[in-house]
């Protein structure tokens, strides 16, 4: 017997300064068994970031060939395919073809290898990459509740997050940006 996700609900007041978008969110996230804490923040927090009509959070681990998070069109194309995590190059490039935007969030402590074993390949692909900090991404964790009130305030390269648990600063270096 297959073990069930695990269901959190979010209520967050998303006001991103950068873009000039505020907005109310209610998201319904399913931690997949193999699922981090740290890795199904991320995914809020992508999902946060790149906050427009038609975002959705996908089966993610559960289907390998779904991103983490994306935008489709009316017409049912991938404006925006979001992973998290050190995809491979081969992912990557598969997703360029079949999104007009992708973006690569990498959070965890061998970031720093990944990329630098692969920046030659990831400069060739129409994509954008950024590194999230780890140390705050496990304090990002640390606010998670099964039914979270949270609000997020985007600045610059960087998020304020506070919860019932607490708050955090979340910040991010841009590693290629197309």
């Amino acid at each position: 017997m297959a073990i069930k996700p695990t269901i959190y609900k979010a209520r967050i007041s998303l006001s991103d300064m950068e873009r000039d978008y505020y907005d109310a969110l209610n998201l319904t996230i399913a931690q997949h068994p193999s699922e981090t804490l740290e890795r199904m923040m991320v995914r809020v927090l992508a999902y946060c970031l790149n906050a427009q009509e038609g975002i959705e959070l996908t089966k993610g681990l559960e289907d390998a060939e779904e991103p983490a998070v994306w935008v489709r069109t009316m017409d049912d194309q991938i404006a925006l395919w979001i992973d998290l995590g050190e995809p491979t190059p081969e992912r990557v490039k598969k997703a360029t073809h079949r999104a007009r935007k992708v973006r690569v969030y990498s959070f965890n402590n061998k970031s720093d290898v990944w990329w630098s074993q692969n920046v030659k390949k990831f400069s060739q692909l129409d994509a954008s990459f950024y590194r999230l900090a780890w140390e705050e991404v496990e304090a990002l964790a640390a606010l998670v509740n099964r039914t979270m009130d949270l609000s997020i305030t985007i600045t610059g390269n960087s998020a304020y997050v506070a919860g019932d648990k607490g708050e955090v600063e979340i910040h991010w270096d841009v590693l290629q940006s197309n």
